[in-house]
């Protein structure tokens, strides 16, 4: 049996990788890690390190913090990934494990890693294990509650646009917005024209050693391309939204 499994490591701080993923990493016959350079280790590599000492790892390049879609560059990585992982599993077998910050299900490159092999290799077995999502690892770090009772939470990528962001701040009532980058002085003048600047709070390397946790007023200009802001919903009563 071929597997193809995403293994969710957590946004950085190796602490929040879950027992499943560590034993997924540490049995896995082969643990790819998505990297911008083959050269630098990433985020991901780092966290999987932390855990594992065999040396079966494998970088695989993808144009991580590329803009506008599906761009050449994407689509080259993505085969080029896939044509690597597929030629491994046809000829060793076994388990391969792609290590992905946050969850293999939530904005992660495992989507698109998993659809190409599957074209490659129809027989191989895809499953994925849950990881710790930045919006987790934030809330809990600035002591922000997501939701409760009957509030509804939205979570949205600012690549979409800040449109998307009005949207969601006038539809529901805690929302997460990932990927602000350069966005950030428009994503807080949204926040102050709604009213939820004050009770937002950003976030940015989590659990790493350049972490930046607290009010979204004071997020910077030049904010990292992977930071979430967190807009909490309005309480005024304990159990008030039940």
């Amino acid at each position: 049996m071929t597997r193809l499994v995403g293994v969710g490591v957590g946004p950085g701080d190796p602490e929040l990788v879950t027992v499943k993923g560590v034993r997924v990493l540490q049995e896995a016959d082969l643990v790819v890690v998505p990297v911008m350079d083959p050269l630098e280790q990433g985020r991901a590599e780092a966290t999987v390190r932390a855990h594992v000492t065999h040396d079966r790892l494998r970088r695989l390049v993808f144009a991580l913090d590329d803009r506008g879609g599906p761009t050449a560059q994407r689509l080259s990585a993505w085969e080029v990934a896939a044509d690597a992982v597929a030629d491994e599993l046809r000829t060793r077998g076994g388990t391969v494990a792609f290590a992905t910050i946050g969850d293999p299900n939530v904005y992660s490159t495992f989507t698109y890693l998993a659809d190409a092999v599957r074209e490659r290799l129809p027989e191989v077995q895809v499953e994925t294990v849950p990881g710790i999502t930045a919006m987790q690892d934030l809330a809990a770090r600035s002591g922000t509650v997501l939701c409760e009772g009957t509030e509804s939470l939205a979570l949205l990528p600012l690549t979409a646009g800040v449109e998307a962001l009005e949207q969601a701040l006038t539809h529901f009532d805690s929302v997460v917005a990932y990927k602000g980058g350069r966005q950030m002085p428009a994503v807080l003048e949204v926040l102050r024209r709604h009213g939820r600047l004050d009770s937002a709070v950003y976030g940015a390397a989590l659990g790493l050693p350049d972490e930046a946790v607290g009010p979204a007023a004071g997020a910077p200009a030049d904010a990292p391309y992977l930071s979430t802001v967190i807009a909490p919903a309005g309480r005024t009563t304990r159990g008030g939204k039940l």
